[in-house]
């Protein structure tokens, strides 16, 4: 119940990735499945986390990976889905920016965390109760300090985290009462983002000239040494 809830929450952010790059981390693979219009569905799990093999049949796209070195060259994926990652990483600062690294230009990442107000990361029983939990505000700054800008969150997982059946079958409820009553409480907070390039204004001609002229004479090969 709580993998459908957060779907339903993705696929409103991304309602069509049709001929896109996409990526997950962490244990983002429950949740990409989804996104089958996509060109290119992969995720990488970090070395600290241990891999598991995904999709079930055919090839497998999922590879242990350092997630402070991924192996992916820069501005080379359209979507980076992040799933219990950023709460469980060692390397915090390191990831992030590597994600940025390979993110393209007009990309987008999405990140779910553990919700600090909420139920579900105070009980080790659940999935969200390991790791280090965000509110709304912790998680935005964060971003904003390794170049991302949020763009629009949502919450999920109002419903407390129970095994019975019969609360389980009032959890659609629950989700819509809570996003109208109070987002604070709920169990996971859901940003997107996209990636801050900052705009470099271009050199005029004589700036170009003097910069030129500026350099020093080591630096210019000599007619002998463009024959090597």
């Amino acid at each position: 119940m709580a993998r459908h809830l957060i779907r339903r929450r993705l696929r409103a952010f991304w309602p069509d990735l049709h001929g896109l790059e996409v990526l997950g981390m962490g244990y983002a693979t429950p949740y990409l499945r989804q996104f089958h219009e996509a060109a290119r569905l992969f995720a990488f799990m970090p070395l600290t986390q241990g891999v598991m093999r995904w999709p079930g049949e055919g090839r497998n796209s999922v590879a242990l990976v350092d997630e402070t070195e991924l192996p992916l060259t820069n501005f080379s994926v359209d979507r980076v889905l992040l799933v219990h990652c950023l709460e469980n990483s060692d390397y915090l600062r390191d990831m992030l920016n590597e994600v940025w690294r390979v993110l393209k230009g007009e990309g987008r990442l999405i990140i779910v965390v553990p919700n600090r107000r909420g139920l579900w990361a105070r009980f080790e029983r659940t999935p969200f109760g390991y790791g280090h939990p965000y509110s709304q505000m912790q998680l935005s700054r964060l971003l904003r300090e390794h170049s991302f800008t949020p763009l629009r969150s949502t919450q999920a997982l109002f419903i407390p985290p129970t095994h019975s059946r019969a609360l389980l079958r009032t959890a659609p409820a629950w989700e819509r009462i809570g996003r109208r009553v109070s987002s604070h409480f709920a169990g996971v907070n859901i940003v997107e983002v996209s990636k801050q390039v900052y705009a470099v204004r271009p050199l005029r001609a004589a700036e170009r000239r003097r910069l030129t002229w500026s350099l020093p004479q080591v630096v210019r090969p000599t007619p002998a040494s463009r024959r090597y």
